[in-house]
C-alpha cells in the first residue's frame, strides 16, 4: 500500500499551483509552467515506482511467548529483520490487544547497514489476567524522494501470557520468604512430638507407655522407644471455586491505576489513567492468594496441589514441588475466569474423596453467602472433613459486617441497607459455628488480607502439627 508523504503535498504546493496559476496569467510562460509540472509529476511516479521496493526483504520476528505481571510493565523484544543488509529507517506498530497498554503507538527504527537482524524492546503494560495473542505487526517507510509512504502488514505468531501480580503480596509476606528460620524471620518452637516415624531406641526414664514398640522390645528382651520426626511433606490444596459468584467486583478495590504521567518515555507513567478501568474480581484474589500460598509451601518443604472447579472439577494438580511444578501451577491458573454457574459441591466432594487418598490440608476459596450454596456445602462436608483437614475461606461481600461498625450512616436509607447487611453477617456466623462443629474452620476474610491470612493459617497448622 503507498499513501502520499507530507513531502509530496509541500512540492506540489511550491511547483504545480504557483506554475498552472502562471500558466494562466502569462500565456507565454505555459510551456515552461507546463514543462516543471511534468517533470514535477514524473519525478512523482518515478518515486512511486521505486517506493516498492523500500519494504523489499524487510520483516519482522516476535517470541513465540512473552511473560509478563498484571499492572508491572514489561517489554516484548521486537526483531526486524533486513535481508538486504542497507541501511534504512522504518517505523513499526504492533497489533497489541486492548488488555496490554502501550505508551507507543509506533517505534521508529534504523536498520545499519551490514546488519541483517536488529533488536528492539517494546513497551507494554498489561492491565488483565489471561493468555493473548499478537497476529500482526504493521511496517512503514518511505520512498527513494520521500514523496510516498509504502505500508505492509507482517505476519506474526507470538503469545503473551500475563500472569497475575504478587508483588505486594510478597512484600506483606517479605519475612517469610527469607531462609533465616523454619517459620519466616526467626526460627519457632514447634510443639508436639510429630507424626512420622524415624527410629528406634533404647528406653530412657521418662517416656511415655504409648511410646514402647512392644515387639522391638519382646525381641531384645528390654524396653525399646519409638522415636518420631515432625512431617515436612505434607500435602497442601487450594481448592478454588470459579462459579458465579466468584465473578463479583472485591470490595474496597482500586479499579484505576493512579499515574501522574511524569515518566520518562517509554515508561508506564506517559499511560493515560482512563486506560486502566479494569475491575478486580474475586476470583482474581483467590488466583492470586492460591499462588502465594503455594510459594509459602515451597518454602516449607511441602507438596503444593490445585483443584479448581465449576459445576464440575476444571482442573486438578496433585500435590508436588519444584520450581517446574510451581510453573505448571501458574500456567493452570493465570487463564482461569468465572463462569456464570453454580458450584456443584456434590461432584466435587466425591472426587476428592476418591483421588485425595493421602490426608491433606485443604483450602476452600468459595463463596458461601447464598444460602442454598451453603446447605449443599455443609452436607457434604461429611464425606471428607474425617480424612482430610479442611480450611473454609471466604471474601467478605460487599456490605456485610456488624451492626453499628460503620458511624458514618446518615440517611434512613443508608441504616436500612446496614441492618440487611447485618443479618447476612450473621447468618455467616452461624454457619461459622455449624462447620466449627463438623471440624472445619470458616474464616470470612477482607481483600487485602486474603495472602496474608492465608499463609497465617498455614503456619498455624504447621506449628501445632494438626494435619
Amino acid at each position: 500500500m503507498i499513501v502520499p508523504r507530507n513531502r509530496l503535498l509541500l512540492w506540489f504546493a511550491m511547483v504545480v499551483l504557483p506554475f498552472a496559476l502562471l500558466a494562466a496569467v502569462e500565456p507565454g510562460a505555459a510551456i515552461i509552467s507546463f514543462a516543471l509540472i511534468g517533470a514535477f509529476v514524473v519525478a512523482a511516479v518515478v518515486d512511486a515506482i521505486g517506493a516498492r521496493s523500500s519494504l523489499a526483504g524487510i520483516s519482522v520476528a516476535l517470541p513465540e511467548i512473552s511473560r509478563m505481571s498484571k499492572d508491572r510493565e514489561a517489554k516484548v523484544e521486537l526483531r526486524v529483520r533486513n535481508e538486504r543488509q542497507q541501511q534504512r529507517t522504518v517505523r513499526v506498530a504492533l497489533g497489541l490487544p486492548r488488555e496490554i497498554q502501550s505508551p507507543q503507538e509506533e517505534l521508529e527504527v534504523s536498520l545499519p547497514a551490514g546488519s541483517e537482524w536488529s533488536r528492539f524492546s517494546w513497551t507494554c503494560l498489561p492491565l488483565k489476567r489471561g493468555s493473548y495473542r499478537i497476529d500482526s505487526a504493521y511496517l512503514e517507510a518511505s520512498s527513494p524522494f520521500g514523496f510516498w509512504s509504502v505500508r505492509k502488514t507482517a505476519r506474526v505468531s507470538s503469545e503473551i501470557r500475563v500472569y497475575p501480580n504478587l508483588f505486594t503480596e510478597r512484600r506483606n509476606l517479605a519475612a517469610l520468604f527469607l531462609h533465616r528460620g523454619a517459620f519466616g524471620l526467626h526460627a519457632q518452637r514447634q510443639v508436639g512430638k510429630g507424626r512420622e516415624f524415624e527410629k528406634l531406641r533404647e528406653y530412657v526414664p521418662g517416656d511415655g507407655y504409648d511410646e514402647i514398640h512392644w515387639k522391638a522390645t519382646a525381641r531384645r528382651g528390654r524396653p525399646i522407644t519409638k522415636v518420631f520426626q515432625i512431617e515436612r511433606t505434607q500435602e497442601v490444596y487450594v481448592v478454588i471455586d470459579a462459579s458465579r459468584l466468584s465473578a463479583r467486583a472485591v470490595e474496597g478495590a482500586v479499579t484505576k491505576l493512579q499515574v501522574a504521567g511524569s515518566g520518562g518515555p517509554g515508561s508506564a507513567e506517559n499511560l493515560q489513567p482512563s486506560t486502566f478501568n479494569v475491575q478486580p474480581t474475586t476470583l482474581e484474589r483467590f488466583v492470586t492468594a492460591a499462588l502465594v500460598l503455594g510459594l509459602a509451601a515451597e518454602q516449607q518443604g511441602d507438596l503444593f496441589g490445585l483443584l479448581t472447579f465449576t459445576n464440575k472439577v476444571e482442573k486438578f494438580i496433585r500435590a508436588k514441588n519444584g520450581k517446574a511444578h510451581y510453573s505448571a501451577c501458574r500456567d493452570a491458573l493465570y487463564t482461569l475466569q468465572p463462569q456464570i454457574v453454580s458450584p456443584d459441591f456434590d461432584e466435587l466432594c466425591t472426587f476428592i474423596r476418591l483421588r485425595m487418598r493421602r490426608r491433606a490440608l485443604l483450602f476452600f476459596l468459595t463463596s458461601l453467602d447464598d444460602p442454598v450454596l451453603a446447605d449443599s456445602f455443609v452436607k457434604n462436608m461429611d464425606l471428607i472433613r474425617r480424612q482430610h483437614l479442611v480450611l473454609v475461606n471466604m471474601l467478605q461481600p460487599p456490605g456485610v459486617s456488624e451492626v453499628f461498625s460503620d458511624p458514618n450512616i446518615a440517611t434512613m436509607d443508608e441504616l436500612y441497607q446496614h441492618l440487611g447487611g447485618h443479618l447476612l453477617w450473621h447468618k455467616l456466623r452461624e454457619l461459622e459455628k455449624v462447620l466449627q462443629r463438623r471440624g472445619v474452620k470458616f474464616s470470612l476474610l477482607r481483600n487485602e488480607k486474603l495472602g496474608v491470612e492465608l499463609v497465617s493459617q498455614y503456619l498455624g497448622v504447621k506449628r501445632r502439627q494438626l494435619l
